[in-house]
């Protein structure tokens, strides 16, 4: 299920991912913006606590409840234009202080989406550890929980 996934490093301080979804970008899109949505996919398929205020300005933080422990993640939302783009920040509570810049973009081509989501680093080594940290892994993961709730939902 795993097979589409492209994650690729554009720059030294960037990593890049691809996901076509089979669904119609709105639905995409909502699964990204409300709650109701992204608790069913965004922590790997495991339980998890959300809140978000979806607004320019407004904030989120995800407890993932995973059976090796609880991870808790937060950010703020810069640009929201729906149902295309979603720019917000990132920061993993076990580390912080490393802030990183996620830019979601949504297309619809032939009623599949495919999301392109771009995380830009501060540093380097910033970036290079959170590849290190097996965040691809995560990433697919959670990208094929999704496409499985999307599939419930079409």
């Amino acid at each position: 299920m795993s097979d589409n996934l492209t994650v690729t490093l554009p720059s030294d301080l960037e990593i890049k991912m691809v996901r076509v979804f089979d669904a119609p970008r709105a639905l995409v899109f909502a699964a990204h913006s409300q709650v109701e949505h992204v608790k069913h996919w965004w922590g790997r398929g495991n339980p998890l606590d959300c809140e978000m205020d979806f607004r320019p300005g407004g904030s989120w933080r995800f407890v993932e409840h995973a059976p090796d422990g609880d991870y808790a993640f937060r950010g703020e939302y810069r640009e929201i234009r729906e149902p295309e783009r979603i720019v917000q920040t990132f920061e993993f509570e076990g580390m912080p202080g490393h802030v990183c810049v996620e830019t979601l973009e949504l297309t619809e081509e032939d009623g599949r989406t495919v999301v392109t989501s771009v995380t830009r680093f501060d540093t380097k080594q910033d970036r290079d550890g959170m590849v290190a940290s097996g965040m691809a892994d995560g990433a697919r993961e959670s990208y094929d929980s999704l496409a499985a709730y999307l599939a419930k939902l079409s």
